[in-house]
C-alpha cells in the first residue's frame, strides 16, 4: 500500500533493498501481502529506488500476476534464496545493506539467507513496517468497513439461529461455513464460550452441550486480506438481576470508552479510564482494552496499561473491555472503531443483552 513511504524508510536506514518472503504454504507474510497484494509462496524485493520484484515458484506464477507488482520472476523452490540472489543480481541491485523483517524470519531461513548474502549488512525493519501500517489509507478504510459489515451480518445470523445449536462447536462450525460460503476467510478461529467457559478469554469451542448463562461470541472475517473482529455476549436462560447489572455496567464502560477517544489521546489513558470504571472488578479485567486491526488481527495501536501509542486520524482499532470470574462466567463486548476526527464504530450489531 504505502510503497513510497516505505522507500523513504529504506533511504533513511541506508538499505539498498528490503526482502520479504514466504517459504511455507501454511504461513502468511502480512508485510509481503501489504506491499504487493500477493500472499503465496515466494519473495518480494523492494529496492529503495527501483520497481518492486516478485520471485515465485512456477505453480504460483499466475496468481502472482494478479498482484500489484509488474516484474515477476520464477524461482526454483529447492534453491529458494539462491533464486532470490540471482534475480537481485540480474536487476543490478547493490547488496551492501539489506532490510529484513526479523519477526518473520525463521532461524533456518536466516542461516540460508546469510549464506547467499554473506557480505551484506542486515538491518531489521519489522517495527518500521508495523508503524507504517498503523495509519490506514482511504482504500484500506473502505475494505475494513466491508470486512466489518460481513462480520456483523454473520454474527447476527448465528445469533438468530442460536436455538438450533446444541454445542459450542456447532456455533463455530456454522460461522466458519457461512464465512466460506461468501468466499471469505476467518480472521481467527471463532471463540464460543458458554457458561463457565466464558471465564477464559481465549476459550476454544468444545463439543459439549451449550451451558446456560452468558455466552461469549468472538468472531471475525478476512475480506480482501483485511481482518474484522467483533464480540457479543448473549444469555441462555433467565438472567438474575445481578447478572443484568453486571452486563449493563460493562456495556456502559464500553460505550463511555469509545466516547473518550480523541485525537492525540494516549492509548494508556483509554485503558486506565476503562479499568478504573470497573471499580472493584478491576482484578477481573484480564487483557488490554483493544488493539489495531488490518492485514493482521493484532496491529498497532495497543490500548494497554504501558502503551506508548497515541490516537491519530485514520487509525482502526478495537474497544473490548471484559470481566471474567474463574469457573463461573465471562462477559466481553467488542467493536472495531475508526478514528476520523471522532470515533466511528464500524461494527454495528446490537449490544443490548439478548436473552435466548
Amino acid at each position: 500500500m504505502k510503497i513510497n513511504e516505505f522507500r523513504s524508510i529504506l533511504e533513511k536506514k541506508n538499505c539498498d533493498f528490503a526482502i520479504f518472503y514466504n517459504s511455507d504454504s501454511s504461513r502468511y507474510n502480512s508485510n509481503m501481502f501489504y506491499f504487493s497484494g500477493y500472499s503465496g509462496l515466494g519473495a518480494l524485493v523492494i529496492p529503495k529506488n527501483k520497481s518492486s520484484v516478485l520471485i515465485v515458484p512456477n505453480m504460483e506464477f499466475e496468481k502472482a500476476k494478479k498482484s500489484i507488482v509488474k516484474k515477476i520472476y520464477k524461482m526454483d523452490k529447492k534453491k529458494f534464496f539462491e533464486s532470490i540472489y540471482a534475480v537481485v543480481k540480474k536487476n543490478g541491485l547493490k547488496r551492501k545493506s539489506i532490510g529484513i523483517d526479523k519477526d518473520n524470519f525463521t532461524l533456518n531461513s536466516y542461516i540460508r539467507f546469510k549464506k547467499q548474502f554473506n557480505k551484506a549488512k542486515i538491518k531489521d525493519i519489522a517495527l518500521d513496517c508495523i508503524k507504517l501500517r498503523e495509519i490506514k489509507t482511504l482504500k484500506e478504510i473502505q475494505i475494513l468497513r466491508k470486512s466489518c459489515n460481513y462480520a456483523d451480518k454473520l454474527v447476527q445470523k448465528a445469533i438468530n439461529n442460536f436455538k438450533n445449536f446444541k454445542t459450542e462447536s456447532e456455533v463455530a462450525a456454522f460461522l466458519e461455513y457461512e464465512t466460506k460460503k461468501l468466499g471469505l476467510d476467518l480472521s481467527f478461529n471463532p471463540i464460543i464460550a458458554s457458561g463457565s467457559n466464558g471465564s477464559m478469554p481465549h476459550h476454544e469451542p468444545s463439543n459439549i452441550k451449550i451451558k446456560k448463562g452468558f455466552c461469549v461470541i468472538d468472531f471475525g472475517v478476512k475480506y480482501r486480506g483485511y481482518c474484522s473482529d467483533i464480540t457479543r455476549t448473549i444469555y441462555i436462560g433467565k438472567p438474575t438481576k445481578k447478572e443484568k447489572e453486571m452486563y449493563n455496567l460493562l456495556l456502559t464502560i464500553q460505550k463511555n470508552a469509545i466516547n473518550q477517544i480523541k485525537n492525540n489521546k494516549k492509548c494508556s489513558e483509554l485503558y486506565d479510564f476503562a479499568n478504573k470504571s470497573l471499580g472493584k472488578y478491576q482484578k477481573n479485567f484480564l487483557h488490554g482494552l483493544g488493539h489495531g486491526v488490518g492485514v493482521e488481527i493484532h496491529e498497532l495501536p495497543n490500548l494497554t496499561l504501558n502503551s506508548k501509542d497515541i490516537i491519530k486520524n485514520n487509525m482502526i482499532f478495537t474497544i473490548e473491555p471484559g470481566i471474567y470470574f474463574p469457573r463461573r462466567f465471562g462477559i466481553r463486548i467488542e467493536d472495531i472503531v475508526l478514528f476520523k476526527n471522532k470515533p466511528i464504530p464500524l461494527t454495528k450489531t446490537s449490544k443490548d443483552l439478548l436473552i435466548i
